[in-house]
């Protein structure tokens, strides 16, 4: 290529960088956190504008009180000269000059312009509606108290007992306009319905009106917009008819307390007879038997923690599902997702050997996927779901290597509250273990999808949850995991 082409090229590509369409900021908390950055720039504008604002409204007091103090006196002479000539120039150009003052105007400009430089890099209002959104769900899936929500206290409310979910060490509190802001993003049905009856009892509470006035004007712009919406929602089979079940699941924020009573259960250090283990065992702890779910404590470092989330960030772009032979964003798993390929850093490679050893399995593509870490946004969750395909049509068969045997999955952070990883079927949940790995078998030795391994990522209540996974596929472990036709192993 001549240096011509490779000018044209640089430019072709700068051209379509340009018109890549935006990321959105709320569905992972990585990109809420580089919201604070042009939000301090924002509040250094304001800065400014108010310390111009402050010298000019001083002193436009400085000339009020002047002014003030020649007409204390109600018999103010005008015969002295000195007056007359002030009177008169204060009236024909002060007073313009007060009036038609352009150091408001170049304050505000200032502002403005600001303001449009950074103004890019701001969310948009579907991140409002999806913050929303996600404050709903939360609501709804861990049965939050509404009015201790608001007032930035996480209290779950059954009957008359009260549990703290989580204790913020200083609260936050939301504004009517937030809570109406919420409302707005959930059902707004609803909320006309609750309004109106609010107004029965108050019936002279203007805001109350207001709101009905904007709930009805809402239902008539959305309606077209909601039957979209409705177009894309996750489809209504029957191993979905388990949201009680998930949601109980989630609200027990993965504890297990009767685990120690059954016997089948155990710990141990573990080699797998691997030569690469032997001197640094790893600990399990077996979670569940059919389906098996093994938790591997310390799997990693932090400082392997840490350096996965540096690489995948700035490759982060919104998860996707598959639905069909598509890839589609949905509203049903909002997290944000990059996958890394092990000639990215030796971190990667010394990763893959680990969970080779452990597991003795091939790890290799075409063998396995390439790594996908994945950060959840606020409320980020993943309802309901099989790793394996259930569809011949399923784009995990591109790869030509079978479906997913087993998933590896790393929890790269810790969180405050929520963000279990549930099997619903199995009715159990596993909390969010900083560095500890969740290893499951998707699959019978048949081939067949084990149904029993239908889980969820409950919705972080409070943190920021970063997960690595690793999907193994059939092919190239024949003779690593034989097949059987018992249905049942």
């Amino acid at each position: 290529m001549g240096p011509g082409a490779r000018l044209v090229a640089l430019l072709l590509a700068a051209l379509a960088l340009g018109t890549v369409a935006r990321e959105d900021t709320f569905s992972a908390l990585t990109s809420v956190a580089r919201a604070l950055a042009p939000e301090r720039r924002l509040l250094g504008l304001l800065r400014r504008y108010l310390r111009g604002e402050e010298a000019r409204l001083r002193d436009l007091t400085r000339f009020y009180d002047k002014v003030l103090s020649l007409h204390e006196d109600s018999t103010t002479p005008v015969d002295n000269p000195l007056l007359a000539f002030t009177l008169i120039k204060r009236l024909q150009s002060d007073w313009r000059n007060v009036v038609h003052s352009l150091e408001a105007s170049e304050n505000i400009r200032a502002l403005k312009d600001g303001y449009e430089s950074v103004e890019q890099d701001l969310p948009v209002f579907e991140d409002v509606e999806g913050a929303a959104r996600a404050l709903m769900r939360l609501q709804d899936v861990y049965m939050l108290n509404v009015k201790g929500l608001a007032r930035g206290v996480f209290q779950r409310v059954s009957g008359s007992a009260v549990t703290d979910l989580y204790n913020p060490r200083r609260l936050f509190s939301l504004t009517a306009d937030d809570c109406f802001q919420v409302g707005k993003a959930g059902n707004v049905s609803s909320a006309l319905s609750l309004t109106r009856e609010f107004l029965l009892y108050s019936p002279d509470n203007k805001r109350m009106a207001r709101n009905v006035l904007k709930y009805e004007r809402l239902l008539g712009q959305n309606s077209h917009q909601a039957a979209a919406e409705a177009a894309i929602q996750r489809p209504n089979v029957p191993h979905l008819q388990t949201r009680d079940t998930y949601e109980a699941l989630c609200q027990t924020l993965g504890s297990q307390p009767l685990h120690y009573q059954i016997p089948s259960l155990y710990c141990s250090y573990e080699t797998n007879s691997s030569p690469y283990l032997l001197l640094q065992p790893v600990r399990k702890e077996v979670i569940h038997l059919r389906p098996f779910v093994a938790l591997y404590h310390d799997f990693v470092s932090d400082s392997e923690a840490q350096k996965i989330r540096e690489l995948a960030e700035p490759w982060l772009q919104r998860s996707v599902v598959a639905s069909g032979e598509k890839q589609l964003q949905v509203e049903y798993r909002i997290s944000k997702s990059a996958w890394l390929k092990d000639t990215v850093d030796p971190v990667l490679v010394t990763l893959d050997r680990r969970i080779a050893a452990l597991t003795g399995l091939d790890v290799q593509p075409p063998y396995a996927e390439y790594l996908q870490v994945v950060n959840y946004g606020i409320g980020g969750h993943y309802d309901p779901h099989f790793d394996h395909a259930t569809s011949p049509r399923s784009p995990l068969y591109r790869m030509k290597s079978g479906n997913r045997v087993a998933t590896f999955m790393i929890y790269l952070s810790s969180v405050e509250a929520g963000g279990a990883t549930a099997f619903i079927y199995g009715n159990f949940s596993v909390p969010v273990v900083k560095n500890a790995a969740l290893f499951w078998w998707n699959l019978h030795r048949s081939g067949e999808g084990d149904d029993d391994t239908l889980h969820a990522g409950c919705p972080v209540l409070v943190g920021d949850k970063w997960v690595a996974n690793k999907w193994i596929h059939e092919y190239g472990q024949e003779f690593r995991r034989p097949c059987s036709p018992n249905p049942e192993e």
